[in-house]
């Protein structure tokens, strides 16, 4: 046990050398309180916003790069870029107005100024990209129901859609929408990854993979705070990549993070009570935020093969009422979270209207299975449940109550990445499962049933088909009334729950643990880590 912390200490001071190095040409940046410190368990893939598919990426990203909009802690979409837009009659034509200060990051690259004004036809040239087949852009799906896009001049740019789609807006939100320069781009090519050159209110310093990542703040950033004062407050921010989640809360004990973005089971009793919250001997140094997140928990059922035993219905609404999700969530989260008791959309969205779902009936899961063994003639229910080692506790407690119902369970684990390259096959009877919203509008939950969206091609892991789900969709998609909308995302989540493709388990929440010398760190339903209003006292 020693030797573990003298390993740690000796991690801490390097990771607070290598820090202090990188901004050893202005000491008065080294400063504690200047720099907000936190970790990361997996390397960061790129820093490229075209490849801003993973939090990790995103959160470094989001740093770096703008886009024409963003979304606000509420999940209304505000001007970034772009000052305003106006959107057509017939909501196919968007046309944004750009702000005429926006600056990229200095580089020499840019000639005897190092930086240049942010133009409409840079959004021509990032969009295109994103586009081309060359890249190999995960976010090339977002501009699938875009006909066209051009810039008129440099302060104007235009999107025109092949059909009306009401969560266009959102989308743009997302990083691969973010801006690039032309020349910076095409001089590093792929190496772009590792000189990010954006507009965020952090620009590049130093990365060493697995080991460091620094960002700097950027003197030119465009935005200022309510009070008219330069944006952002930070001079630095200090990732790290250590690994191992309880290392982290060491670390995070210590001193030397600032912020813990996770509820781990590693210490999650260490450092909440029974109701959820903090314990006395972390209450006076930690700061504690939740909140609703657009996360759900599920276990998917994968019903495109009939000889699956867990695909038949019976035994699928069997599964739903075997297991109190009140009791999981109060032993297995804490409390946090609340037990997913209405159907898949998280509550937060429009479509979400506390629809009746699946609660604990332990009788009547007997009399379902039953009935499953009286009309098939099969013995005992078999089934498997694949997840990976964070969520075992979870599959664990639900393998003892379906027992108690007549269905033996097994219990598979592996690692997340093969979860999901075999569930993209459908070669997992049932799967551990989350989805988080790419973008805050039901249509994105919903797309995981629609019947075009099959795996290996879409989000559809369960293969779940039914005409009327379909027909709903389809109208959803063309429907600009958002109460109308929010109708039929309720009807297509009802069926869902009729129809049980699906185990839902829990909506999540954002947990967020700081320092209590961090100032401005908010929380938003999407987890986005937003650092350009975050202050650190003395």
């Amino acid at each position: 046990m020693q030797h573990f912390k003298l390993v740690i200490t000796y991690i801490s001071i390097l990771c607070l050398l290598l820090i202090s190095f990188s901004c050893q040409q202005d000491t008065s940046e080294s400063r504690d309180h200047l720099v907000f410190r936190y970790n990361e368990h997996a390397n960061i893939t790129s820093l490229d916003p075209a490849f801003a598919k993973d939090q990790r990426n995103i959160w470094a990203v989001h740093q770096l790069f703008n886009g024409l909009v963003e979304m606000d802690s509420d999940l209304n979409v505000i001007p970034a870029i772009a000052t305003s837009w106006k959107v057509s009659d017939d909501a196919l034509t968007y046309v944004f107005t750009l702000r005429d200060d926006v600056q990229f990051h200095k580089h020499e690259l840019f000639g005897k100024d190092s930086t240049r004004i942010v133009t409409a036809q840079d959004f021509e040239y990032s969009f295109g990209r994103i586009l081309d087949d060359r890249l190999a852009s995960s976010g090339r799906w977002i501009f699938k129901s875009v006909k066209s896009f051009k810039a008129i001049d440099a302060k104007t740019f235009q999107i025109q859609l092949k059909q009306p789609f009401p969560a266009f807006l959102s989308l743009l939100t997302m990083k691969y929408c973010s801006v690039v320069p032309k020349e910076i781009v095409e001089h590093y090519g792929n190496d772009f990854r590792a000189h990010p050159i954006g507009t965020g209110p952090f620009q590049f310093k130093i990365w060493e993979e697995n080991t460091k990542l620094v960002l700097r703040k950027n003197p030119t950033y465009f935005e200022k705070d309510e009070a008219g004062n330069n944006l952002p407050y930070l001079e630095a921010v200090a990732i790290t990549f250590l690994p191992d989640k309880q290392s982290e809360f060491l670390q995070f004990v210590q001193g030397n993070i600032d912020f813990l973005n996770s509820l781990d089971p590693s210490y999650q009793d260490e450092i909440l009570n029974a109701t959820g919250h903090l314990r006395a001997t972390y209450a006076e140094d930690v700061n504690m935020i939740s909140g609703p997140y657009l996360n759900t928990e599920y276990l998917g059922i994968f019903i495109g093969d009939s000889t699956n035993v867990s695909s038949h219905h019976l035994l699928r609404k069997a599964m739903n009422y075997s297991f109190d999700r009140k009791k999981m969530i109060t032993y297995l989260r804490s409390g946090i979270g609340t037990p997913a008791i209405h159907g898949f959309i998280p509550k937060g969205l429009p479509g979400f209207d506390n629809i009746k779902g699946f609660e604990y009936e332990p009788e009547l899961a007997k009399n379902l299975v039953n009935q499953y063994i009286e009309e098939t003639g099969n013995t005992t229910p078999e089934v498997a449940i694949t997840t990976n080692g964070q969520y075992l506790n979870f599959c664990e407690y639900i393998q003892r109550e379906l027992e108690k119902v007549g269905i033996k369970a097994s219990v598979n684990v592996i690692p997340a990445s093969t979860i999901r390259e075999l569930r993209s096959k459908g070669e997992l009877p049932i799967f551990r499962a989350s989805w988080i919203a790419d973008y805050p509008d039901a249509e994105n939950y919903l797309s995981l049933f629609y019947s075009k969206n099959f795996a290996p091609n879409g989000p559809n892991y369960t293969h779940f088909k039914n005409p009327q789900f379909d027909e709903w969709y389809e109208t959803a998609l063309r429907e600009t009334d958002a109460n109308l909308r929010a109708k039929l995302y309720t009807k297509m989540d009802s069926l869902l729950i009729s129809e049980a493709p699906l185990i839902p388990l829990y909506y999540d929440q954002v947990v967020r643990f700081t320092q209590k010398n961090v100032q401005g760190l908010g929380i938003n339903a999407q987890n986005l880590l937003e650092l350009k209003r975050v202050s650190k006292t003395n």
